[in-house]
């Protein structure tokens, strides 16, 4: 199952041999990865666990499905539905519970994808697509404000600086990415004026080491099974539909088509490898 399709070794050949190939995927990479920090922090908190745990999901996400999904164009990370869905079970019996409960819904992720469930993507009408990128951009907005609440006056200027960088770089060059620019200057304004504005680090404490195994203290019985299942297959099934309906999405913006179930079992295998690291689990965004 591990095995790639020779459509997916051409193209990674054909990325190395190319350099302006390899330069637009690794400037995209490094968006992609500065974008998920505070990202995953915030979930992190949503959540009701510490930073590490979400970074550390991020990271072991990611990794996986480049392997065991690897639908171009599309990330897994530490999400805010699946934060959500777990934010209870946190607050209820702990850190332990909430890994164990991570492992098992990547293994009902994995059955689900065997079963089929994914093939019936194509029946999802677009209406729904439109609808379900709507409500992330709201979210995503929303979980913004909060940000721009109660801070130094400076923060607003900044702000209004990455905004013309993000919308404006785009109209005169698209040889680097604007939110990658507007990143690099704002923090290299911040840094050099040495302007005492709100940062990542304020979020939590970050890890200072790679992700190790890790195995959940929970007792092996059926009453750990009772207060797990429900949980567990609630982040499958969220975990699952985000991560098919944003696939359904690159599909249709780079005219492209991918295995969902590929994606889907793949997504599965992530969130199991990302429990027994310690991770809060997650799913395509």
């Amino acid at each position: 199952m591990l095995e790639t399709t020779p459509e997916e070794r051409q193209s990674v050949l054909r990325t190395l041999k190319s350099p302006r190939l390899l330069k637009t995927e690794v400037l995209a990479g490094l968006v992609v990865a500065l974008a998920l920090i505070p990202e995953a922090i915030a979930f992190s908190i949503i959540a009701g666990v510490g930073p590490r745990l979400g970074l550390f999901a991020s990271f072991t996400m990611a990794a996986s499905i480049a392997f065991l999904g690897g639908r171009p164009a599309m990330t897994s990370a530490a999400t805010g539905a699946v934060a959500l869905v777990i934010a209870p079970l946190v607050k209820s019996h702990g850190v332990d519970h909430l890994v164990a409960a991570v492992i098992l819904a990547g293994i009902f992720q994995v059955l689900l994808a065997l079963a089929g469930v994914a093939k019936l993507m194509r029946f999802i009408p677009r209406q729904v697509m439109v609808g379900f990128v709507n409500a992330l951009a709201i979210l995503i907005f929303m979980a913004q404000v909060p940000e721009l609440l109660g801070v130094p006056w400076l923060v607003y200027p900044l702000t209004a600086l990455a905004l013309a960088i993000v919308f404006g770089l785009p109209r005169l060059t698209n040889a680097v990415p604007a939110p990658l620019v507007a990143i690099v200057v704002l923090t290299l304004i911040t840094v050099l004026a040495s302007l005492a504005v709100p940062t990542v680090g304020d979020k939590g404490e970050l890890p200072e080491a790679l992700p190790s195994l890790f195995l959940p203290n929970v007792p092996l019985n059926l009453e750990t099974l009772q207060v797990l299942f429900p949980y567990a297959l609630a982040m499958a099934f969220v975990g699952l539909l985000e991560s098919l309906m944003t696939a359904k999405l690159v599909d249709d913006v780079t005219d492209t088509r991918s295995d969902k179930t590929r994606e889907s079992w793949g997504q599965g295998a992530a969130n199991i490898i990302t429990g027994f690291f310690g991770g809060m689990g997650g799913c395509a965004m």
